[in-house]
């Protein structure tokens, strides 16, 4: 081990176990570059989800107000910041989706060997493609309401994942994302959300705006789960992009422009 490893694990080792998980979650749910300390660690991270959400939407929003003031039109700016949100979250979740879609319709029987083939069927397309235009009707209806929007539909999504962890079982017997179950505190796992809903508040989110992300992430996960039986990573992440998806139908309801 050369010097510099050295040091390098000596620091890791000091560093608090939830700021480890942070690293490993900021690896996990997103594409950009790992810290350069600590050393990160794959066990609660799910709990932070929310955190790197609120960050990916963040970035979307950038994107869109920095292009609007370069003379861009939502026509475009609505799929292209998808396109951002998906290529930033490495399209772990929407890849869930597609699975857990061509498991469903697949049946009881099937459903798990659906889920596991690595080609994608016709329910897995139809589905993406459906989730896909109506988050670009959504936001064209939002307008200038997009990007606050997509910063409160980045962040509820990722506790739908959380929900299904805390209420369900894990269905897959040698699934490699069995190690959010196996770690998951529900009753502590919940705390990191606050930071996050106090920052919007304070950011001047109207209540019902800020809030509206949360009944829809815990139905879709609820409902989901009890369609499948319990949950899968596949199905972690359908329940991730579908509250994604109507939260911000219904941000578009509440926000949108006439």
């Amino acid at each position: 081990m050369t010097p510099a490893l050295t040091r390098y694990g000596t620091i890791a080792r000091n560093a608090p176990p939830w700021l480890a998980d942070l690293a490993g979650a900021w690896i996990f749910y997103s594409v950009l570059p790992a810290w350069p300390w600590p050393a990160p660690r794959f066990e609660r991270i799910a709990r932070f989800a929310p955190w790197i959400g609120l960050l990916i939407g963040g970035l979307q929003a950038l994107v869109w107000i920095g292009l609007v003031r370069l003379g861009w039109s939502p026509v475009a700016l609505a799929p292209l910041v998808i396109v951002v949100g998906i290529r930033l979250s490495g399209g772990l979740h929407h890849d869930g989706l597609m699975d857990t879609a061509d498991g469903v319709a697949a049946g009881e029987e099937r459903r798990l060997a659906a889920m596991d083939d690595s080609r994608v069927g016709a329910s897995g397309v139809l589905a993406l493609a459906v989730v896909l235009l109506l988050e670009i009707a959504a936001l064209l209806q939002l307008g200038p309401a997009a990007p606050e929007a997509l910063v409160l539909a980045g962040f509820w999504a990722r506790v739908a994942p959380l929900w299904a962890m805390a209420q369900f079982d894990y269905i897959r017997i040698d699934g490699t994302a069995a190690f959010h179950r196996w770690h998951s505190r529900p009753a502590w796992d919940v705390l990191p959300i606050l930071p996050g809903v106090v920052l919007l508040a304070v950011c001047g989110v109207q209540p019902l705006a800020l809030l509206l992300g949360a009944p829809v992430a815990v139905l879709v996960a609820d409902c989901l789960g009890r369609r499948l039986g319990g949950h899968t990573g596949d199905s972690y992440g359908a329940s991730l992009v579908l509250s994604e998806a109507i939260t911000l139908l219904l941000l578009a309801g509440l926000l949108g422009t006439s």
